[in-house]
C-alpha cells in the first residue's frame, strides 16, 4: 500500500500547529507557532482568542508542512482544539463577538445568579459537566446579561473547531465531543438539552448539526487550498476536543483508565456506564462524551507537575541550570531512608498541610513526600471513578511528561496496588485525531484498526 497522509490542525492554548501523519502513525512533518490570548477590546478585564491570528498561524504552518511531504499522498484534513470556547455569528456569517478564552475570569460573579434559572444539580445530572467557571454555558449567560444585543443578533454559535473549519470549507457543524464540554448537552441522548438551552433563550437551531468523530463535514475550498497549500476538494473530517482524542490515541480501551500526567494530572476512563451522583460535583468529577459511541469519559483533574516545578524552583536553586536536575531530584528522594513528612493536598479548598516538618527535613524528603501525596490523590480519584462506572480497575496507563518519572510510577504502583503502564508516545492527541480520519477515509476498515496499526 502506498503511503497515505492526514493533516491534523492542532490548536492548543500554548501552540497552534499543523502535523502530517502517515498511515502507520509516523509523524512526517510538524510546524508550530506560539499561541496567546489577548485583551478583550469590548470588556476591560476580558481575555479572548484572536481567531484571525490563529487561522493565519495554522495556515502558515500547514503550507510549510505540506511542502515537506508528498502532497498527492494527503487523504484529508482534521481539526482538534481545546474545549468549551466558541463565538456567536450572525445570519451573514460574521463573527459578532470575540472568542472568550477559558482563561477569562469574567463569569465568576454570575454563577449563583444563573443557578436561579436552573439548579446546579439539574445541570450536572443532565450534562455531566462540573461547574467550571469557563464552561460555555456561563459565557453565553454572561453575553445574555452583559451584551444582550449580541445574543439577539446571534444566528449560530460555533465552537473553535467549527470556526476553523468554516475557513476551510464554508461548512457549519458542531462536533459531539465539543458539545460534551459545554454543559449544554444531555449525556443520555448525546444531543443538546432543550431544557438547558431554554434557560439561555436559545434552541438547538442556534447550533449547526452535530457530527460524530470521523464524519466527513466538507471539502477544502478553492480559496482555502491556495492558503493552505492543499489540493482543492480534499475531505475535512470531524474531530474536536483534544482530551477525547488524546485518550483514544493513548490506546485506552473500554474500562481502561489513563492518567495524563503533566502540569495538571487528568485521570480519565472510557466506559459505557456512568452512575451520576450529585456528591461527585464536590469531588471534582466531570463526565464528557467519548470520541466513540456509546462511551463516556468520566474524569478528575488536579495540579500535578506544577507543584513539583514549584519545589524545583524554591528548593533546588543551586542546580537550576543543570540538564540533569530532575535526575538529581529523584536521586535525593530515593536516598531518603524514612520519609516522616506527610503532605495533605486539599485541592477542593485550595489548602495544603505539611506534618512532621522539622529543621532536619531535606529537600529530597519534601520532594518524596509530595510524590506520595500526589499518588494518594490518584488513588482517591481512581476509587471515585470505580464507584461511578461500577468497574474494578486492574491497571493504569500513564502518559505525558510525568510518566517519565520512574520513582513516581513506582510510588503510584505501590499506592494503587495495580499495574502501572507507560506509553512512550507523546503525540496522543494528534494521533487520535488522525486515527479517526484514516478510518473514515477507508484506508483502514475502522478507527480501531487504524489504532492497532499506529500502536504496533
Amino acid at each position: 500500500m502506498k503511503q497515505k497522509i492526514i493533516i491534523v490542525l492542532d490548536c492548543g492554548a500554548t501552540n497552534v500547529r499543523s502535523v502530517a501523519v502517515d498511515d502507520k502513525g509516523v509523524i512526517l512533518a510538524e510546524k508550530s507557532y506560539f499561541n496567546k490570548t489577548q485583551a478583550d477590546p469590548f470588556y476591560k478585564e476580558g481575555i479572548i482568542w484572536n481567531v484571525d491570528e490563529i487561522w493565519q498561524k495554522l495556515a502558515k504552518a500547514t503550507k510549510q508542512v505540506v511542502g515537506e511531504v508528498n502532497k498527492e499522498a494527503i487523504m484529508g484534513i482534521t481539526i482538534t482544539t481545546f474545549g468549551v470556547d466558541g463565538a456567536p455569528f450572525n445570519k451573514s456569517g460574521k463573527q459578532i463577538y470575540p472568542v472568550i478564552s477559558w482563561a477569562c475570569q469574567r463569569t465568576n460573579d454570575i454563577l449563583d445568579d444563573f443557578y436561579d434559572q436552573i439548579s446546579l444539580e439539574k445541570l450536572y445530572k443532565t450534562s455531566g459537566v462540573n461547574h467550571f467557571h469557563f464552561n460555555t454555558i456561563y459565557k453565553l449567560y454572561w453575553l445574555l446579561k452583559n451584551k444582550p444585543e449580541v445574543m439577539v443578533e446571534m444566528d449560530q454559535w460555533l465552537f473553535m473547531p467549527s470556526i476553523i473549519a468554516r475557513k476551510i470549507c464554508n461548512t457549519l457543524y458542531t462536533d459531539v465531543s465539543m458539545m460534551g464540554t459545554s454543559m449544554l448537552g444531555d449525556l443520555k441522548t448525546r444531543q443538546f438539552s432543550n431544557e438547558i438551552l431554554s434557560t439561555l433563550k436559545l434552541s438547538v437551531n442556534h447550533f449547526p448539526p452535530l457530527k460524530e468523530a470521523g464524519e466527513q463535514v466538507g471539502i477544502v475550498s478553492a480559496k482555502a487550498s491556495k492558503i493552505l497549500g492543499l489540493n482543492e476538494g480534499l475531505p475535512l473530517f470531524s474531530a474536536g476536543h483534544d482530551t477525547q482524542f488524546a485518550l483514544f490515541g493513548s490506546g485506552a480501551k473500554e474500562n481502561e483508565v489513563v492518567l495524563s500526567s503533566g502540569t495538571w494530572e487528568i485521570l480519565m476512563m472510557r466506559t459505557e456506564k456512568v452512575n451520576i451522583k450529585n456528591s461527585f460535583v464536590e469531588k471534582g468529577v466531570t463526565i464528557e462524551l467519548d470520541a466513540k459511541l456509546p462511551l463516556f469519559n468520566p474524569g478528575i483533574q488536579w495540579l500535578g507537575s506544577g507543584i513539583l516545578e514549584q519545589i524545583k524552583r524554591q528548593l533546588f536553586t543551586d542546580i537550576q541550570d543543570r540538564d540533569d536536575i530532575y535526575d538529581i531530584m529523584i536521586a535525593e528522594a530515593e536516598a531518603v531512608k524514612e520519609c516522616k513528612l506527610q503532605i495533605d493536598l486539599d485541592f477542593l479548598n485550595h489548602k495544603s498541610f505539611i506534618q512532621e516538618l522539622h529543621l532536619q527535613s531535606s529537600r529530597g524528603e519534601i520532594y518524596l513526600a509530595t510524590l506520595n501525596a500526589l499518588a494518594e490523590k490518584t488513588k482517591a480519584s481512581l476509587k471515585i471513578l470505580e464507584d461511578l462506572s461500577g468497574v474494578k480497575v486492574k491497571s493504569l496507563l500513564v502518559v505525558g511528561g510525568g510518566s517519565k518519572n520512574k520513582l513516581w510510577n513506582k510510588i503510584r504502583a505501590k499506592k494503587l496496588g495495580i499495574e502501572v503502564k507507560t506509553n512512550a508516545q507523546t503525540e496522543t492527541t494528534v494521533l487520535g485525531a488522525a486515527m479517526f480520519a484514516f478510518g473514515a477515509s477507508k484506508v483502514y476498515d475502522s478507527v480501531e484498526q487504524a489504532r492497532e496499526y499506529f500502536l504496533k
